[in-house]
């Protein structure tokens, strides 16, 4: 058959495939991410999941909102999608708290001690410092006080 007796694809299937192809693109990288916290963190991919949440939700309150948007716009779809599916409010300012009472917080949330949870953190902040920008990351670090960046260090 010839090119003149085809019919040219029609927008909607254009449309459809190009639909196709962000979400298979954005399936990969959250996939690429949670396989990267499992070999950082040596974790489970469920557990992986609950604690990239837990760990950026914690983050996000800490931060200005601008930079926690910021953020989010370079990590993959999926997870933005589940820390938008929080049921937590977004505050406006950024909550004033400790490294101690991040990890209580990730802690809590994710059902572990304080001491067990520093590894997790570090393992989530590593993993997120792979997958951004380093000016993001650098942005962000630069908002936090002296006492929490160094959980932005890789893990040991």
């Amino acid at each position: 058959m010839s090119d003149e007796g085809r019919r040219p694809q029609t927008q909607d299937a254009l449309d459809a495939h190009r639909l196709q192809r962000r979400e298979s693109h954005a399936a990969q990288t959250y996939s690429a991410f949670l396989k990267d916290l499992c070999r950082i963190g040596g974790m489970a991919p469920e557990f992986a999941e609950q604690a990239a949440v837990s760990v950026l939700w914690a983050l996000e309150q800490r931060i200005i909102p601008d930079e926690a948007r910021d953020l989010e716009a370079q990590l993959p779809v999926q997870l933005t999608n589940l820390l938008a599916c929080c049921n937590r409010p977004m505050t406006s300012r950024p909550e004033k708290y400790t490294r101690e009472e991040l990890l209580e917080r990730v802690g809590r949330d994710l059902n572990m001690q304080p001491d067990e949870v520093e590894p997790v953190v570090r393992a989530v902040f590593a993993t997120v410092r792979q997958h951004v920008s380093e000016g993001e990351v650098e942005a962000v670090i630069q908002m936090l006080p002296r006492q929490m960046r160094d959980l932005w260090q890789r893990p040991i």
